[in-house]
């Protein structure tokens, strides 16, 4: 195992490496510069001026050069400057991170125990008004855009019935402390993160379902029913564990992306994550933020796939670690 991790975590490297040379070369791709928006913020579109503010943020060098500049600041955990904050990126980054980390696991932790559990529900009573009920809803929530039920349930949570809190991370001025600060944070939390676990528990919930019904169909759980076992018994132990391993393979994909899928929402409800951040630092053309956040969601995406493969084993202890 520990070969496995090892080898994993070389791979890893290489393709962190690479999307840091990629997303370096899109991102330039994109019209202006942080010297074009910064000069036309301050009313001085001289020549002159653009020039010297290309030079301060090192525009002025050639492509080539700023690559490898970059590239060795990231292999000595320097991930650059923010010049339009005036802050060093990684510093940003960290003060943004748990938001989004507290969102996104709270929104992940939301959508796989509902999905599973609704998922399970509906296989039981396959081809009964439950099994039809979940599935019409699950597919409501998945074809509807993530940025409609956030603005209905604000509409509606917020705005009309006034329960929750209709933005931000906590009340601002209260300066709450302790259990209070917890059932504060915990109440703007509520719309947020359940708007992104509706979305990725539908899909949850379709997948533990038609894996359960294909697992029912093999020998294995007939044995089971033969031989007396209960029915709980046989969808707990039998069914449902060998059924997982789909929904796990899916989970640990869609793990990373809840990252980079909080933009919208965390803009919506006004959420200080690095979703926000990212949406913040492309108006500004603030290239070595924007870098900055890419490379953290990347190496987010690379930890949860490892972390999934992990996972595997103790799922379904068949599976060997395999190069």
């Amino acid at each position: 195992m520990l070969a496995f991790i090892a080898q994993r975590i070389g791979k890893a490297v290489v393709v962190l490496l690479a999307i840091v040379v990629l997303n370096f070369f899109l991102i330039r791709l994109a019209p202006g510069d942080p010297a074009l928006v910064m000069a036309g913020e301050a009313g001085a579109g001289d020549q002159l001026f653009i020039s010297q503010l290309r030079e301060k943020f090192g525009l002025d060098k050639p492509m080539p050069v700023q690559l490898f500049l970059y590239v060795k600041g990231i292999l000595s955990f320097d991930l650059g400057y923010s010049f339009r904050q005036q802050m060093p990126v990684s510093k940003l980054i960290l003060d943004r991170l748990p938001a989004t980390m507290l969102l996104t696991g709270t929104a992940f932790a939301i959508s796989l125990a509902f999905g599973i559990m609704f998922g399970a529900l509906a296989a039981r009573r396959a081809g009964t008004w439950a099994d039809t009920a979940i599935t019409v809803l699950a597919l409501i929530f998945y074809a509807t855009p993530l940025f409609w039920i956030a603005l209905m349930a604000i509409l509606l949570f917020s705005v009309t019935m006034e329960w929750l809190p209709s933005f931000g991370y906590k009340t601002v001025g209260a300066n709450y402390t302790g259990l209070a600060h917890v059932l504060d944070v915990g109440a703007h939390l509520i719309l947020p993160a359940t708007t992104i676990g509706l979305f990725f528990m539908a899909t949850y919930a379709r997948m533990t379902r038609a894996s359960m019904l294909e697992v029912k169909r093999l020998d294995f759980v007939k044995t089971a029913r033969a031989k007396g076992l209960r029915d709980a018994v046989i969808q707990r132990r039998h069914v449902l564990r060998n059924a997982l391993l789909p929904v796990v393979t899916l989970a640990g994909l869609q793990a990373g992306t809840l990252v980079g899928g909080a933009v919208l929402t965390e803009t919506v409800f006004a959420w200080p994550g690095i979703g926000r951040l990212m949406y913040e630092a492309l108006l500004q053309r603030d290239y070595n933020l924007l870098l900055g956040v890419f490379v953290v969601c990347s190496a987010m995406v690379l930890v949860f796939n490892l972390i999934t493969d992990l996972i595997y084993r103790s799922v379904d202890p068949r599976i060997e670690y395999a190069a």
